[in-house]
């Protein structure tokens, strides 16, 4: 049976065609993610590897499964997680949350980038903050804690998690001083927070 040169034709145009689209959504979805993991902070360039991915998520509904509509206890569950992992100086750039988890080690970059990829996936508001040699991750919870101490950015309170201390509590001590801070980051927007007020209380 011959094909008519026509039908032919119109079939390698739709492939072409659909191959193209594929391809130009596939460069400008890596753009994008290229774009989001480098963020400039004071003329050095930090590579973050935060991810919302299957694996995350799942991780992070496994890791919260008996803490149905408690923030506390999801919050802390995951800070568990993540400091119950062995602190092992990374010299490369930070990897991301699965192969962190996989390989079972990381340093404050690596730890920092699966604690907060877990909390937004769980839907908390969090930061990166960056200081003098380390990271950590402030985290904004509905209720205030008692006898916990918060940076309060731009007014709303935050509460510190140290993903690199075994054992630690959110809350975590702030042993920076507030004129160490050198940026606050949302590393899924790619975003420097601007901040017009900044306290420790």
């Amino acid at each position: 049976m011959l094909f008519d040169s026509k039908i032919v034709n119109r079939i390698a145009l739709t492939i072409t065609v659909v191959f193209f689209a594929i391809l130009i959504t596939f460069l400008f979805k890596s753009f994008f993610i290229v774009k989001n993991q480098f963020i400039n902070i004071d003329g050095a360039t930090y590579v973050n590897q935060v991810r919302q991915d299957y694996y995350t998520q799942r991780l992070s509904n496994f890791l919260t499964k008996n803490c149905i509509g408690n923030e506390l206890c999801e919050v802390q569950s995951m800070l568990d997680f993540v400091t119950r992992i062995p602190y092992k100086v990374n010299k490369s750039v930070a990897r991301s949350p699965k192969h962190v988890v996989e390989q079972n080690f990381g340093d404050c970059d690596d730890k920092s980038n699966l604690l907060i990829s877990l909390l937004k996936t769980k839907g908390y508001e969090a930061y990166f903050v960056f200081v003098p040699k380390h990271v950590f991750v402030i985290v904004k919870l509905k209720e205030k804690l008692a006898n916990k101490k918060a940076l309060y950015v731009n007014g709303q309170a935050y509460y510190k998690l140290e993903s690199t201390a075994k054992n630690s509590r959110i809350g975590f001590p702030l042993k920076y001083k507030l004129e160490e801070i050198e940026a606050i980051i949302d590393p899924f927007k790619n975003k420097k927070l601007i901040v017009e007020s900044l306290e420790y209380k």
